[in-house]
């Protein structure tokens, strides 16, 4: 069984990118999602709670993520959740997406898609972290 999800919000932070000594790109994002409701007595829409999710994206992704993507846009992302404890001076539970799709929201905006070069079906799969590397960028 798999816990793929799709989710669509906006990108919370600059995307962090970085390269492993083994050479894996690897980019991050945090990902916010707020509900929203119409409240029909006020005629106006109000916000409800927000959800926050540290997104990854490896290999190609990674790459494509990181000169695509920037604080504020508005984004659909769909990979696998993962839910992962921490502790510290407190503990708590980080959300996680470990990306296989990114792509803007032409909801908000319109795009051009730019095929990479040397972009084919071929090759490194896109959603799997490095071996011996965490599931999400830090």
């Amino acid at each position: 069984m798999s816990d793929t999800v799709a989710v669509r919000g906006f990108v919370a932070t600059e995307p962090r990118h970085l390269v492993t000594e083994g050479g894996v790109p690897i980019t991050s994002f945090r990902l916010v999602t707020t509900h929203r409701r119409y409240n029909r007595q006020a005629s106006s829409w109000e916000d409800g709670g927000s959800n926050w999710y540290t997104v990854s994206a490896f290999r190609r992704l990674a790459l494509g993520t990181a000169e695509s993507i920037t604080k504020g846009d508005p984004v659909l992302v769909a990979g696998r959740l993962c839910l992962r404890e921490w502790t510290g001076e407190k503990q708590g539970m980080t959300v996680e997406i470990e990306a296989e799709s990114i792509g803007h929201d032409l909801t908000w905006g319109r795009s051009r898609f730019t095929r990479a070069a040397g972009a084919d079906t071929d090759g490194d799969p896109v959603s799997a972290p490095p071996e011996g590397i965490p599931a999400a960028a830090p």
